[in-house]
């Protein structure tokens, strides 16, 4: 169970990528033997290649693999480091918290409405719904990486070698 909880999105990736792949494939094939093709499938790989982004930022967010610019907070001293540090998890968390809150009330106004998909006709919060639980697992993965780099020491920068 700890396995799942602690690789959760790297599975949730792994299973969306293996049925894209076979969906993409499967189409191509009937596509080219009968000259006709699954219409519903630019609709369920546009929302899984969503949904694979939003869990995808999930795994970078837990490694520290975001794109950052760290070369004025590596120069400055551990102090004001970690006040840049805190500056900088307080906006990112406060940026995924809303991105949460807002897909959240995006996938309620899909479910209010009635809205259907174009191309299969099932219900378009199909697709939104796991978007609010995928930024609030960035949120909580970004955390998690916030915490460890917060308590980690602090590598020292080498010298720049003289010429």
């Amino acid at each position: 169970m700890r396995f799942i909880l602690r690789e959760f999105e790297k599975i949730v990736c792994a299973v969306l990528f293996l049925g894209m792949t076979l969906l993409g494939f499967t189409n191509v094939v009937v596509r080219y033997g009968t000259h006709y093709s699954f219409a519903a499938s630019e609709e369920i790989l546009t929302n899984g290649f969503l949904l694979l982004t939003v869990f995808g930022a999930a795994i970078a967010a837990r490694r520290g693999e975001h794109l950052a610019v760290t070369l004025v907070q590596d120069a400055l001293p551990r102090r004001l480091a970690q006040a840049v540090l805190a500056l900088s998890a307080l906006l990112s968390i406060a940026l995924l918290a809303a991105s949460a809150w807002f897909s959240w009330a995006s996938l309620m106004n899909m479910m209010s409405n009635g809205m259907r998909s174009y191309a299969l006709g099932v219900p378009a919060w199909w697709y939104q719904a796991a978007l609010p639980f995928g930024f609030a697992l960035v949120l909580i993965r970004y955390l998690q990486h916030a915490a460890e780099t917060w308590h980690a020491p602090r590598a020292e920068v080498p010298a720049t070698p003289s010429v």
